[in-house]
Order: C-alpha cells, then sequence, then structure tokens
C-alpha cells in the first residue's frame, strides 16, 4: 500500500457522503438503529457496529485505519492524548504484581506513571540504560510483563537495539511497547522489529499544526481489540471526531512537512557540530552519535529534533542566548509548523540534565533564517 493512497485516500468512501472530496466530520455522540435486532447486533460488537462515540466514530475510524496503515500495524486506536495512549497501552498488559522493565529518560509522563501510580497497585519498574541489551536481559524477572522503549529517547536520543529487544522479549513471553513520537510512521516502524504495540503523541508531527492534543496506539486486531473491549471504553480517552478530522486533514502534507524539517535540520546540525561554542551536540544522525549505524539502520530520514550543550559555564549567558532566538519559541512539544526549545535551566532543581543543555526542534521556517538566528544568538555566548 503505497504512502499516497494511505494518506489521500484510504477509508475515505466518498460515495457514502455525497462524493465530497474532503470527508465530513461526523459530529455526534450517539447512534440510532431501525430495528430491535441491529441494535442488539451493535451491542455485540461496538467497534464494528457504531453505537456511541467514546467507543467508535466514522471520522475517528477513518483515520485510524489510515495510522495503522502508515504503521504497518494491523488496528489503531484514536485517543485524546499521548499520555493516555502510554496509560491503556501498559494498564493492558499487566496486573497487580507485575513488573515493568522500562528505558532510562522515557516521556516524563510515562516515568510519572510508572514510578507514582503504577506502584499504587503493587507494578513495580525497572529502568535499565538501553543502549545495552545485556541491560534488559539482566533486568527480566519472571513477573516481568512488559518492556518499555522510547526510541530514541527524546532529550538524550538514545536507541534500543529492536531487533535485539523483540528476540529477548518474545524468548521469555514478554509484550514489547514503544513510543515512537520521536521518528512519526514515516520515520520508523517498530512493528517491521516485532514490537508489539506502537504508541504516539499525535501532537506531534501525525497533527503536526500546534492546534490537537492527541494519541494513537497501533498493534494487531487482538491485541487492540483487547484493549478496546475494557481499558479504551473504560477510561473513555477517545478523540472528539474535530480532531480527528483536523488529523486526516494534517496527514495530506506529512511527507511534505517531515522532508522540510529533516533538510533544515541537516543544514543547522553540520554549523552546530564545527561551532566552537557548542560543546556537544546530541542528534542520533550524526556521526557523532554512538549509535549513529544503528540510527541509520533502524530509522528511514533523520528527523527535525536534536539537543546542545552550550561551551559555556555561565548560565547568565545561556538564558541570554535563548532569550535572543527571534525565530524559535520558547515551548514544550515538537512536530509543529513553528521551531521550538526547550532550555534545561527552565527545568526544576534536580534535573539530571546540565543548566548548558538545550533541545531544538526545527519546524518550517526557511533554514536560513533559523541559521542565522542561531548564529546571531551564539554570538553573546
Amino acid at each position: 500500500m503505497d504512502l499516497s493512497y494511505i494518506i489521500n485516500q484510504l477509508g475515505e468512501d466518498r460515495e457514502e457522503y455525497f462524493n465530497a472530496v474532503s470527508p465530513p466530520v461526523i459530529q455526534t455522540s450517539n447512534f440510532a438503529f431501525r430495528t430491535v435486532a441491529e441494535m442488539a447486533e451493535a451491542f455485540t460488537d461496538e467497534k464494528k457496529y457504531r453505537l456511541y462515540t467514546r467507543g467508535n466514530n466514522p471520522t475517528t475510524e477513518m483515520l485510524a485505519k489510515k495510522i495503522a496503515a502508515l504503521e504497518k500495524t494491523e488496528d489503531c486506536l484514536v485517543l485524546s492524548s499521548g499520555a493516555s495512549a502510554i496509560t491503556l497501552a501498559v494498564l493492558s498488559q499487566v496486573k497487580a504484581g507485575d513488573h515493568v522493565v522500562c528505558v532510562m529518560h522515557p516521556y516524563s509522563w510515562a516515568h510519572h506513571l510508572l514510578t507514582e501510580i503504577m506502584p499504587r497497585f503493587n507494578v513495580e519498574t525497572t529502568f535499565v540504560d538501553g543502549t545495552d541489551i545485556r541491560n534488559f536481559e539482566a533486568a527480566i524477572k519472571p513477573n516481568t510483563k512488559v518492556i518499555y522503549l522510547e526510541s530514541p529517547t527524546t532529550m538524550y536520543f538514545e536507541l534500543q537495539d529492536l531487533t535485539a529487544v523483540n528476540a529477548l522479549a518474545k524468548k521469555h513471553g514478554i509484550v514489547t511497547i514503544i513510543d515512537n513520537s520521536y521518528s512519526s510512521p514515516l520515520g520508523q516502524n517498530p512493528a517491521e522489529y516485532g514490537i508489539d504495540i506502537v504508541l504516539h503523541s499525535a501532537t506531534k508531527y501525525i497533527n503536526g499544526h500546534s492546534d490537537v492534543v492527541a494519541g494513537v496506539l497501533c498493534a494487531s486486531n487482538e491485541i487492540i481489540k483487547k484493549i478496546y473491549s475494557s481499558e479504551f471504553l473504560n477510561f473513555g480517552t477517545v478523540a472528539a471526531p474535530w480532531s480527528s478530522w483536523l488529523m486526516i486533514r494534517a496527514l495530506r502534507t506529512l511527507p511534505l512537512r517531515i522532508k522540510q524539517s529533516s533538510e533544515s535540520t541537516q543544514r543547522i546540525i553540520e554549523f552546530l557540530s564545527h561551532h566552537p561554542k557548542v560543546k556537544k551536540v546530541h542528534y542520533p544522525h550524526h556521526e557523532s552519535h554512538p549509535q549513529y549505524q544503528l540510527a541509520k539502520k533502524q530509522m528511514k530520514i533523520p528527523m527535525g529534533m536534536f539537543s546542545i550543550e552550550l561551551n559555556t559555564d555561565s548560565k547568565e549567558k545561556v538564558v541570554q542566548f535563548c532569550e535572543s532566538l527571534k525565530y524559535f519559541l520558547m515551548a514544550v512539544s515538537w512536530g509543529g509548523h513553528e521551531s521550538l526549545i526547550i532550555p534545561a535551566i527552565a527545568f526544576r532543581e534536580g534535573s539530571e540534565l546540565p543548566f548548558n543543555f538545550i533541545r531544538f526542534y526545527i519546524g518550517l521556517e526557511e533554514a536560513e533564517i533559523l541559521l542565522n538566528d542561531i548564529k546571531s544568538a551564539l554570538e553573546l555566548v
């Protein structure tokens, strides 16, 4: 199934809605039935027969088909946030007394779930350096049910060898979950390496316009059916139809947006990697990255986010650098049209990151404009 067909046609049965080129937003909470038999049938499989938008909606269903195809999985659930996708994925696979192995430095709300919430239900987590498969193997216990991955992580951009982790997990009967938000479905398809559950903060690249909060969870029909009939329906973290429609529209330009961001990032990385006022660059597709070869193997294209460490001992200079940037917004998230920075110096006391650490996301502005902006700011360091 080719990319153009997926993003422009898959799931869009235009004869059902007056041959309109753009699909409608089915903005309804409820669906009616003509007969008792039809309603009874809907109660047997709410995902197949539309009953209530908390369970299924035609606009959201259209989006789910596209995302599943992009991630090369059998099915997909569209949720109200990336955090809800993380929560449902983990909760669906564990019970009291179980154990999770998770990579170091995951997304903050994944870390909060595993360290603050799950222990209340007697679910334990061991965090490991995911750059070495031996660390996963050493952490596995008889009650380990999940290996949770994020490759690459989104500050230091550490990778995990997905083929090796999958082989280890299958050997022990463990379910693998990965947050694939950094790469988007175009940059990496973990299901091709045997990973069981692939999730995204769809707020990022999938929507890409900084106006929707959403998440997606992709897996086999069997896994999705299990999650759908329990955690998904019970927690009610479904995406709104309007949000789903906006993401369908956003998918039309996903390849173009990622291409622009990726190409601009390569130019900026090349500049920063040779600049005397930049102490270190953290980027999976740069030769200085210790897992550069693994990144080239697993990831199809270089993406648009990286971190740097400024070559300064002055906190004031770091603040001055950040505040002098004119085209980079100081904000969380990534994947939108706008370029962003997150300075570690803004974090609460106790952060593991050094104060001179800054994460960049490169948006859709012209590369030359962004380069000149960074050059001017570096002169102040």
